[in-house]
């Protein structure tokens, strides 16, 4: 049965080169509208996805849908309708000696599967970045998402056949784990597969996929209070990464604090107690913050390199920038990393040696997201290095082919 759902959208994912830029645009915004004009069977199947989760559970947020929330997952989707297209653009040209015409265009990759888990955002983010770059898409959403999930793609078949367009441009593949292991094996349907969730999951794709790869999403963040930081931006900067939303992969994990700085540590970190977060610092910090912060545990091994997606956050005590290098280094996940600091020697140096995608000086890690960068939204964070890295966005979800034009010439 899957082998005809991949067929399908092979087949579809053709017809997606007919439809011009503003044909595309016009289908989005037309899905934009009835996203809120249809909210409400929305929030319905996402209650009933809720109902079987606890709320103590770290992906109850990422899973829980509000009609603020699909307000700003429309307006994503418009943002994506008025980006220009990605497709088409020339990146290289060049004669050659023998009069041949070379020419490099961008062109989509075909059919995109994505992997997810309890995130139905990324239903539509998804489609929105893949339709608009003319790309088709397999999603496989996790089970505890799996009714938003359908409702969503059932809304977004209704607009495209409205349209005559096919809707196998947009398949949901069933919430089982042999789904999984099909799309991940799905050779000459699948062009290219992108994993968004936790370690756990990203790492079972990398392992078992015989498709092409993206790695994303996983994120253990630190943030490294230096000597030379400002308090007030301090406190601001380390409460908002970490308690904005704790269950996304750009929330903060890991407080490094210079040794110099211990005596203001209960100021930076007064304003988590409101948020109940609880702190696993390590002795020098638990000596500092024991009676001057209520939520405080001592820190073990286990504490540092933990993508924590809930309310607690780490502190580890650093007695020079070059030892908060070696730590992101030997826990960070090469997602985001900040520094918060008036010394802009130091935070030169520190943006040159983290080895991360998106490396912060005087700002929270939380802006690391398509739509905050301007890409209007995000298909998902890539942590590797081969393609693209950071945010990926339209441009990101096409690669290009080379044009070559002659009037007879011939090879010696």
């Amino acid at each position: 049965m899957l082998k005809e759902i991949f067929e399908r959208t092979k087949r579809a994912s053709k017809t997606l080169a007919l439809l011009s830029d503003q044909q595309r645009n016009e289908i989005l915004l037309a899905v934009a509208d009835a996203i809120i004009t249809q909210k409400e069977r929305i929030l319905k199947a996402n209650t009933e996805d809720l109902t079987k989760m606890e709320k103590s559970n770290p992906l109850y947020d990422r899973l829980q849908l509000t009609g603020s929330r699909l307000e700003g997952i429309a307006g994503d989707m418009r943002n994506v309708a008025t980006l220009p297209s990605p497709l088409g653009h020339i990146t290289k040209q060049k004669i050659l000696p023998n009069g041949l015409r070379l020419c490099r265009v961008s062109v989509p990759f075909g059919v995109i599967g994505m992997i997810y888990e309890a995130r139905p955002n990324v239903t539509f983010d998804v489609f929105s970045l893949c339709f608009k770059s003319g790309n088709a898409c397999v999603l496989k959403g996790g089970k505890d998402a799996d009714c938003s999930n359908r409702e969503e793609v059932a809304l977004i078949h209704e607009v495209l056949e409205k349209y005559d367009v096919s809707k196998d441009v947009v398949a949901l593949l069933p919430a089982t784990h042999e789904a999984t292991g099909e799309m991940l094996n799905a050779i000459g349907y699948i062009d290219l597969c992108i994993p968004r969730g936790g370690r756990k999951l990203i790492d079972f794709v990398r392992d078992t996929a015989r498709v092409p790869v993206i790695e994303t999403g996983a994120g253990v963040v630190n943030t490294y209070f230096d000597k030379d930081g400002d308090l007030e931006k301090g406190r601001a900067i380390i409460n908002n990464a970490k308690t904005r939303r704790v269950s996304v992969c750009n929330a903060l994990d890991c407080l490094l604090i210079h040794l110099d700085r211990l005596d203001i540590l209960d100021n930076l970190v007064e304003p988590m107690a409101e948020k109940h977060v609880i702190i696993y610092a390590d002795d020098k910090a638990y000596a500092t913050l024991d009676g001057n912060y209520p939520y405080l545990e001592h820190a073990t091994d286990e504490s540092f390199g933990t993508e924590f997606m809930d309310y607690k956050m780490a502190i580890r005590t650093v007695a020079s920038l070059e030892e908060a290098l070696a730590h992101i280094d030997q826990y960070g996940s090469g997602h985001s990393e900040s520094i918060v600091t008036e010394n802009e020697t130091t935070a030169r140096k520190f943006q040159q040696m983290v080895d991360a995608a998106c490396v912060y000086w005087n700002a929270p890690t939380s802006f690391t997201d398509g739509a905050q960068f301007g890409l209007g939204a995000e298909i998902g964070i890539s942590t590797q290095k081969l393609g693209p890295r950071g945010p990926m966005a339209l441009e990101e979800i096409c690669t290009y082919k080379w044009l070559i034009e002659g009037e007879g010439q011939t090879r010696p």
